[in-house]
């Protein structure tokens, strides 16, 4: 499958434009993980794309809907394991990098949009890793984004947070710039 067709996949079940955003936003950060683990840059960008689809109508029974309508797309298997995993808390429902991958950048992408939304810029471009971190020990903002996990997930990893936080910040101004292209934004 194409990331292409996977897109039309998830217009058939997702219309809220900040959902859309945030699945952008997942899939560009999975995109720059498959690069620095050397993976399937396609795959793990159809995994971010499609973890949320079935999120908008079904928010009760995430994830294990999504598995209902990943199968009737014909998703393939390590996909649907991958998206499955983001949500749950145990890691064992986490196998594999992919999925690691996808819990850990689940809550940072959003974090880090977040981050670039009060810069005067609204951009990634001038975005630190500094003012990331700073805002990180600010529990007043993004409140919904539980930073336990972001430990967590980067410790699955194998990196330390500030690595992990530099990875999704470069991977952000990437795709912000190919989805400008397209007439997109993550922002």
């Amino acid at each position: 499958m194409k990331r292409e067709e996977a897109f039309e996949i998830l217009k058939k079940y997702m219309s809220s434009e900040s959902l859309l955003k945030h699945s952008f936003a997942v899939e560009g950060s999975m995109r720059g993980l498959a690069r620095k683990y050397n993976e399937d840059v396609e795959k793990w960008s159809i995994v971010g794309l499609l973890h949320d689809i079935d999120y908008e109508k079904y928010p009760d029974t995430h994830p294990e809907e999504g598995q209902n309508i990943l199968k009737e797309e014909n998703i393939e298997e390590e996909i649907r394991v991958a998206i499955y995993g983001h949500a749950k808390e145990s890691k064992s429902y986490r196998e594999g990098l992919m999925a690691k991958a996808l819990f850990a950048v689940d809550e940072l992408s959003s974090f880090i949009v977040a981050c670039a939304l009060v810069r005067p810029s609204k951009s990634f471009e001038d975005l630190e890793l500094k003012s990331v971190k700073k805002k990180l020990k600010d529990k007043g903002f993004a409140k919904g984004v539980n930073r336990e996990i972001i430990k967590e997930s980067s410790e699955e990893l194998g990196l330390e947070s500030s690595e992990l936080i530099t990875e999704i910040i470069e991977a952000l101004r990437v795709r912000e710039r190919e989805l400008n292209l397209e007439g997109y934004s993550l922002l």
